[in-house]
């Protein structure tokens, strides 16, 4: 059995740090929204309560419904609104607003250092701060364990009990001993063993699929990406040839990514059913615009592909999909905002009444590569940049035609080509072309040309949330536009995009 420690996500813009953090001390976590504990789980070592928007005394703010049962039970960590709403709710404790947000870098002016929770923090450790309101009172059975120069009380413990609250984000960068805390939390206060590895999830994964799925029949959609693969090779592993896979080619694939993923896969020896349905997709997305509209219409007609080919298999019961943890976060949102669709999150349709198999629906980016070099699966499936469910038509801006898409794939082509022969490819976690939605004056040969304009985005990321713009050799970026501009007919004018996410994302639609 698989040990965890649970997250309660307040809708905290951090939240999945927090994950991150401990999955690098190799302890397993999962993160639910804030009133949906899971009860009588025997695996759950430990609960850690994240930040949130909101104040704890706001009447729309957050509350979990069997807090005291929980803190009864488990080792218990509060981290910024976490920490305030235990106080707040505790018997002498008390929640003001700060007057101004305390946001930035801080120092632990004073901390004790015998206490579990700042074993090995260094004296005058930095911290970050990122709070409107503050603990200005803790129960009488609470003892203050930190304070800043600006907080008197950044940290706390419940006496004789495994309760600790920082007003603080351990998970942070900013914060020198952040790792150092959870750890202290996790290992030391909640006894996790740090035994979690890629080996350990492909061994517990591929024996819970074959306890879960038995002799009965999934069907998975293929994308091409590192998810889906390693989500089948994952699958295939455990049930063999009760697993069919299908591949939609939606007609927005970079060029010839059909003929090669469908290669690629073959040498896993998956069974994968191939479709062309890219005369339907053109049709359905003549005239649209909006980025929203976009990927609903492909993600329908994907699924409605989909079914149509799972129809013809007899007795499928199940329907895999290569969600992760990152696609998660963005499609849905405890505060009720979305940021974008999925089309691998939602959206089964009532009638194709199948159960849903999301073997990778916890992991981040990074360890599913991890896990696939686990799997020996060749380094050209996991080393494959992300690319979205919907394709180009998220990097067309404006309406969709062939026309457009046959120029785009010629221009990324040669970009993603460009940085494979440059060694530049490994060091880039996501790339591709964008087509503009403006023409512009060139000058080719002795003629004046009013032609299309294309962007160049690559990002260095660890896992999507966050990402910065790669800093490409200007030499690189000078020969990869003269080749566009040179060989891709109608386009005269390249540019590169220097944004990072946050604020903008990393597609532009």
């Amino acid at each position: 059995m698989q040990e965890k420690i649970i997250i309660l996500d307040f809708g905290s813009q951090t939240t999945q740090l927090i994950g991150r953090r401990l999955r690098e001390l190799n302890v397993y976590c999962e993160i639910v929204p804030y009133n949906k504990f899971p009860d009588n789980d025997p695996a759950v070592k430990g609960v850690i309560l994240s930040g949130s928007p909101f104040s704890v005394y706001d009447d729309a703010a957050f509350k979990v419904p069997d807090i005291q049962a929980i803190r009864d039970k488990y080792p218990v960590l509060g981290i910024c609104y976490g920490a305030q709403y235990i106080s707040y709710i505790s018997e002498g404790g008390k929640v003001e607003s700060a007057g101004t947000r305390e946001y930035g870098r801080a120092n632990l002016s004073t901390f004790v250092a015998d206490d579990l929770l700042f074993k090995g923090v260094r004296t005058n450790s930095q911290v970050w701060m990122s709070h409107g309101d503050t603990i200005t009172a803790v129960p009488s059975d609470f003892d203050v364990i930190a304070s800043t120069e600006e907080v008197a009380i950044a940290a706390y413990h419940q006496r004789g009990h495994k309760l600790w609250g920082v007003q603080f984000h351990p998970e942070v960068f900013h914060t020198e001993d952040g790792t150092q805390i959870l750890k202290n939390f996790v290992v030391d206060a909640c006894g996790c063993t740090q035994s979690w590895t890629s080996e350990s999830f492909i061994d517990s994964t591929i024996a819970e699929l074959k306890a879960t799925l038995g002799n009965d029949k999934v069907v998975l959609g293929l994308s091409g990406g590192v998810d889906s693969s390693v989500c089948a090779t994952l699958l295939h592993r455990a049930i063999g040839k009760n697993l069919t896979c299908i591949f939609v080619d939606h007609g927005m694939l970079r060029k010839d990514e059909f003929k090669k993923v469908m290669h690629d896969y073959s040498t896993l020896g998956l069974n994968v059913i191939g479709v062309d349905a890219s005369e339907k997709f053109f049709r359905e997305l003549k005239g649209v615009t909006d980025p929203e509209k976009k990927r609903k219409i492909i993600g329908k007609g994907f699924i409605d592909v989909f079914d149509a080919e799972a129809a013809k298999i007899k007795d499928v019961k199940w329907l895999a999909q290569g969600t992760i943890y990152p696609d998660r976060i963005e499609s849905l949102s405890i505060t009720g905002m979305t940021i974008k669709s999925h089309h691998n999150v939602g959206g089964l349709p009532k009638n194709m009444d199948l159960k849903i198999c999301e073997p990778l629906k916890w992991l981040f980016k990074d360890e599913v590569r991890r896990v696939g070099r686990a799997l020996n699966m060749p380094e050209n499936l996991i080393k494959r940049h992300p690319f979205p469910g919907p394709g180009l038509a998220v990097r067309i801006l404006g309406d969709i035609t062939p026309e457009k898409v046959h120029v785009l794939q010629e221009a990324d082509d040669i970009f993603i080509q460009g940085l494979h022969d440059s060694g530049l490819y490994d060091k880039v976690w996501q790339a591709g072309v964008i087509l503009l939605p403006v023409q512009s004056v060139g000058v080719m040969g002795d003629e004046r040309t009013y032609e299309r304009a294309v962007a160049l985005r690559a990002v260095t990321s660890v896992d999507a949330m966050t990402a910065d713009w790669a800093h490409l050799p200007y030499e690189f970026l000078g020969k990869i536009s003269n080749d566009i501009i040179n060989k891709v007919k109608g386009v005269n004018r390249v540019t590169y995009d220097i944004s990072s996410k946050p604020p903008a994302t990393i597609e532009w639609e």
